[in-house]
């Protein structure tokens, strides 16, 4: 089953909940279990999710309720070099970078589409 993550920055504990079909707790606790992932939070409290964190959600629920991992079997798994080839987990300097880079290029995309939205604020006779 293929999930289509919309293609937004954050994602609420709520929405990752509804995409993933993982409850609110459960994800809750994935995070303190998983140093995986520690979504962002915002200046209210609210767990903001970002697309890589929601592939990481994925990846767990299949690790977890599909292949039949134990939460420390999964663990070890994300561990291993290549771990599913998530960003997040760890890898070597040089995937760390490519990563953040692919991340900072995604970011900048979403924000350049962000923008084209907007009315054009230039005002008029200039």
């Amino acid at each position: 089953m293929d999930v289509k993550i919309p293609d937004k920055l954050y994602f609420k504990i709520g929405e990752v909940a509804e995409l993933t079909g993982i409850k609110p707790h459960v994800l809750r606790y994935w995070e303190s279990e998983f140093g995986s992932f520690r979504p962002a939070k915002s200046k209210n409290q609210q767990r903001l999710y970002r697309q890589r964190d929601v592939e990481l959600v994925l990846h767990l629920k299949d690790l977890l309720y599909n292949q039949g991992f134990t939460i420390a079997g999964a663990k070890k798994k994300l561990r291993q070099k290549g771990g599913g080839g998530l960003p997040g987990l760890p890898a070597s300097d040089g995937q760390k970078e490519s990563l953040l880079l692919e991340e900072i290029r995604r970011d900048l995309h979403q924000l350049r589409q962000s923008l084209g939205r907007l009315p054009n604020l230039t005002p008029s006779g200039t």
